[in-house]
This record gives structure tokens, sequence and C-alpha cells, in this order.
């Protein structure tokens, strides 16, 4: 099992790599999806709307795993598995512009409601 301190960890953690989300459904179907997210060395950070299945699930049920290839290495890659620990409201959608800015997208805020998902990983798998 590899650590937050392992440096292939952290290079894929603040690479412009996409994540691969993974929620529990209500009928304990997997979903996940491909999103942007953010690092911050305590938490990795995802924007979502409030609409949408995902964000359902994670009411419901906030365990989360989470796959991040090396974009530099497709056969290295990290899965972090953990909970949203806290969901902060982003009425103005600041944390989607960031994530927009950090992956090169002119896309900006559209005025969905929006949140910011913070998951604490509780422990990292995969090929690091």
């Amino acid at each position: 099992m590899a650590d937050l301190n392992n440096p292939k960890v952290q290079k894929i953690l603040n690479s412009k790599a996409f994540a691969h989300l993974a929620t529990i459904g209500a009928k304990g179907e997997p979903n996940s999806s491909v999103m942007w997210f953010l690092w911050d060395e305590e938490y990795i950070k995802f924007t979502h709307t409030t609409e949408r299945q995902k964000y359902q699930n994670i009411k419901r049920d906030p365990r989360v795993a989470i796959t991040i290839t090396d974009p530099n290495d497709p056969y290295t890659y990290a899965e972090f598995r953990g909970m949203v620990d806290k969901i902060e409201e982003d009425p103005t959608g600041a944390f989607y512009n960031i994530l927009a800015e950090k992956y090169g997208s002119s896309s900006r805020y559209r005025g969905d409601p929006r949140v910011v998902l913070c998951v604490k990983v509780d422990r990292i798998l995969g090929y690091v």
C-alpha cells in the first residue's frame, strides 16, 4: 500500500490528469465519472452540481474510490479510497472556475447550484 508522501503519488495528485470518481448507487451499483480535481494537501476536491445522481449517491453514502493515472506513464496509477468528509457550498462557482483554469478550459461557471466535495483519503492502492 502506498502513502500520500510517496513521490509518485504526489506527482499524480499534483498533475492535470483526470480523476475517475466512483460512488455507490441506491441499489449498490457503482457509478463512475471522469472529473477535474484539486489536491490541497489535505483533501482531494471536486466540484459538482446538486442536481445530478452522483451528488445524491454521496449524500446517501459518502464512501468513494478515485483512480488517477500518471499522465506521463499510463502504467502508473493510484486508487484512493475514502469518504467525502465535508461538502462546501459554492454559490458563485468560484471553485469550478479554479478547476477550469487548472485544466485549461475556457468553460466558466454557468449558474447551476454547485458544491465542493472534499474527500479524505483513507487508503491508497495501485501501481505506484
